[in-house]
């Protein structure tokens, strides 16, 4: 005879499975917010760092322009040894932020000239780019928005979002709903998945894109917990932001990994940075890696946006020009990003690269190839 003893109450092995659940989510949103912590947060963590007495009162004067942070695992990259180092350039005040250029704006792609409600902005009809926090995980110094971060600051509220929520389900034409900030994947769990489903519950809303730097600078955010929080209807793309294959750490390829498993489409936005990655060599094995290492799509290379204080890391677009079509001869269309600038007064992202047709006559063309060489091509299409 079985005695009851022997067979497992049911409802007790669904809480047992809970709970664990619970603890595993415990530890990994405890791993995150410790590298937080253990992280620069403020700019009188700066005094912490390896710098000299003459770089640290420079970049704690810089700080005081954008706001400073940088999480453990990613400030443990840099090379103190190095003061050329890229992942320090990205994250660590200069002094040359001070000195600002006419013609730098602090808001150069015109986010709030195209911003009806608050937290949105609407510059093509079919996609809108929704605010949810202006805090990030990492503040990058180069940051186009880091006038809005700095002066801002503000985290997330429901009550803040539904302005913007009722806009979007006002606007029929719209498909997609872009989250970027401040960084959304800096926010809990419990608060992104409201926000997905306050989305997903408008039907016309197709797709829901997530604008991130967390995979690169905190990828012990990237948890089950997350993925979960944005999993639902809407197709899900994440576009990460690395800019240096330095950057591209287990950790990270771990967190894209999670990412991919979760069934979102991976994409990275680059931005071209003078002393950080306007080599050939450079880009070439960032783009390789990306794509054959974590799994995600070099989508954009940025020309360095107009704004305050970074003439210093903009290249020219006739160097960027040139990366771009050394790129295009080294790697393959996979791996290729589009080289673009996004125009100030909101004229949108333009790609940049190189033209390869030389002349037309008629329906003839000339063409250069990936070889050099000038091709003629003759167009052949049917007549009514």
């Amino acid at each position: 005879m079985t005695s009851h003893l022997d067979i497992p109450d049911a409802s007790m092995a669904v809480d047992d499975a809970s709970m664990a659940a619970d603890d595993e989510r415990a530890h990994e949103d405890a791993a995150w917010q410790d590298d937080v912590r253990a992280g620069v947060r403020h700019v009188r963590d700066l005094a912490s760092l390896p710098l000299s007495p003459a770089e640290r009162a420079a970049a704690q004067a810089a700080a005081t322009r954008h706001k400073v942070r940088i999480p453990k695992a990613y400030l443990d990259l840099i090379d103190w040894s190095d003061p050329a180092d890229p992942i320090r350039a990205q994250v660590i005040p200069s002094p040359e932020e001070l000195a600002e250029q006419e013609g730098e704006f602090d808001d150069p792609i015109a986010d709030h000239a195209f911003s009806p409600v608050p937290r949105l902005t609407h510059r093509h009809a079919d996609r809108v780019l929704l605010f949810p926090t202006y805090q990030c995980a990492v503040y990058c110094r180069f940051c186009f928005r880091k006038e809005s971060l700095t002066s801002i600051g503000r985290g997330y509220t429901r009550e803040a979002l539904e302005p913007a929520f009722a806009y979007i389900e006002a606007h029929p034409e719209i498909r997609e709903v872009i989250l970027t900030g401040g960084d959304p994947l800096s926010l809990p769990d419990k608060a992104l998945a409201e926000i997905r489903a306050r989305i997903e519950a408008i039907p016309h809303v197709r797709l829901l894109r997530i604008h991130t730097r967390v995979p690169v600078a905190l990828p012990s955010r990237i948890t089950a917990g997350l993925v979960q929080a944005l999993q639902g209807r809407l197709m899900v793309t994440v576009v990460t932001h690395f800019n240096h294959a330095r950057e591209i750490t287990p950790a990270a390829e771990a967190a894209c990994r999670t990412l991919r498993q979760g069934g979102f489409v991976l994409l990275n936005q680059s931005v071209l940075l003078k002393g950080v990655n306007d080599t050939v060599e450079v880009l070439e094995e960032l783009c390789r890696e990306l794509m054959y290492r974590l799994g995600v799509k070099p989508y954009y290379l940025h020309h360095g946006d107009l704004a305050r204080g970074m003439a210093h890391r903009r290249t020219t677009i006739h160097q960027g020009q040139a990366l771009a079509s050394a790129l295009r001869a080294r790697l393959s269309g996979i791996c290729n990003p589009v080289y673009v600038l996004d125009l100030p007064d909101g004229g949108g992202k333009v790609p940049l690269g190189p033209c390869h047709v030389e002349a037309r006559d008629g329906e003839t063309w000339r063409i250069r190839g990936q070889d050099g060489e000038v091709r003629a091509y003759t167009e052949v299409v049917g007549h009514p």
